[in-house]
This record gives C-alpha cells, structure tokens and sequence, in this order.
C-alpha cells in the first residue's frame, strides 16, 4: 500500500517465547488476541517470531526487531522456574544488569502471605535496570517496559491485563479499515481483475481467500484501507467485478 504518510503508520511485532510452544506441548493463544487488540488501536502488526527457551536466540530476536518497529511485545518467560529465562535474555540484549527490584519485590511480598515469598518467587521481581513495571492484575507478578520493548507473561489471562495496563501508553496510528465481498466463485476466476484493481488503488490492500465446501468453490475478497473514500471505491469496483464475472 503506497501513499500512506509515515505519521498514520505505528508498527509492532509480537515475540513468542518458550520451548511448550515450539513442542506442541502448549498451544498458543495469544497471537490471534494481540493481532486483534493491535488492529483495534491502530497499529501495524508486522510480524511474530517464536523462539525457544535460549538466551542467544531470544537476545538475537529482540534486538532485531526493536531495531524495526516501533514496539515489540513479547510473551512468556518471566515465571518463577529456571527456564525462565525472558527477563535476564532482555536484559543481555540491552546490555543492562539484572536486579530484584524494589518495586516487584515489594508488590510480591504484598502479594504473598508471611515466609511464602520464596526464593524462586523472587525470580519474578528481577527487573532490567531502567525498565518500567508492567502491571498485572490477576497475579501481581509484574511484566516490565525497556525502551520499546513490553515484556509479558505467557499465560493468556496474565498478558491480556498486561496489555490492557499498557495500552493508554502507546502511540497509534490511523486505523485500518476492511470490507468485504463475497465472490460465488474459485478465486482463480476473478484474480485479474483483482489484480488490476489493486493497481487502481494503490492506497488499499486487497487479498482473496479462497473456500471449498461440497466440492463448491467460493471466494471472500477483502479490502483494506485507512482512507474511507478510498476503501469504498476499491468495494465498489470489487462488487462490480464479481457481478460481471457471474453474469458473462
């Protein structure tokens, strides 16, 4: 999509972190949520990366898309075990010392009843030196902020508050909007057309997605753009397209 000024674009990427991912052991469910929840703030998520329990790996990934985007939001790692490794891994990437941080500590030792607050529970207040706190609602163990960097738990319930406690934070873009057609067709039928309209309409993103059902093949055309007037033009000769390609 050209023509789009820089200031109406805000991009991110989304780091998934843990060997359970990457096993099959667990199945992730945050990457669906933060594309939805980035796409209802406006902004561009640009990619997702997941890698495993590795320092090198994860100090490789974080600095190669911090240096790229605008923001990166990664999950899991930041638990109270020894393969837990997020937090010291960020802060190898920004070549800062990891600490208990007084703040953490003190919303956990809250947190927990009298002598609860064990030795591997206080793996969860190490903090890069410079970072932000992330709040966390559902179990006070904090997430934390360096740079452009929001370093979040995996489980699903826990990165979702986070997220929510995050995002008055962050800059948005222009929302992108959508539209879409429903073409009774194999999507090989109308793809010049497409083709030229995309050509037509430079300001919109246009994708085919082809379905089959009882050996029936159809097509659900969708339109993407931040100008209304431009997205409504690109629907329009969409529309016209499939009716024309229905009726000949």
């Amino acid at each position: 999509m050209t023509g789009q000024k820089a200031d109406d674009v805000v991009t991110a990427a989304f780091l998934v972190i843990g060997d359970e991912i990457l096993s099959g052991r667990t199945k992730d469910k945050n990457i669906g949520f933060v594309a939805d929840y980035m796409t209802s703030l406006g902004i561009d998520l640009k990619e997702v990366r997941v890698v495993p329990d590795e320092r090198d790996e994860i100090v490789l990934a974080v600095n190669a898309l911090r240096s790229k985007y605008d923001y990166v939001f990664t999950s899991g790692g930041i638990g109270p075990t020894h393969d837990d490794i997020t937090a010291e891994s960020v802060a190898a990437a920004f070549d800062v010392p990891l600490n208990l941080d007084p703040r953490a500590v003190a919303l956990l030792e809250t947190h927990y009843a009298p002598g609860q607050f064990t030795p591997a529970r206080q793996r969860m207040a190490r903090i890069p030196e410079g970072a932000d706190l992330i709040e966390n609602k559902v179990s006070k163990a904090p997430g934390f902020r360096i740079e452009n960097v929001h370093v979040m738990a995996g489980v699903p319930s826990i990165m979702q508050a986070m997220m929510d406690a995050i995002s008055p934070t962050l800059k948005t873009g222009k929302k992108m909007l959508s539209e879409t057609v429903a073409a009774d067709m194999p999507e090989s039928r109308i793809a010049d057309r497409l083709a030229a309209i995309q050509e037509a309409h430079p300001e919109t993103l246009i994708g085919s997605y082809p379905n089959a059902s009882d050996g029936k093949f159809t097509t659900q055309i969708v339109i993407r753009s931040r100008d209304e007037d431009v997205l409504h033009a690109a629907k329009r000769d969409v529309a016209q397209a499939v009716a024309e390609i229905l009726g000949s």
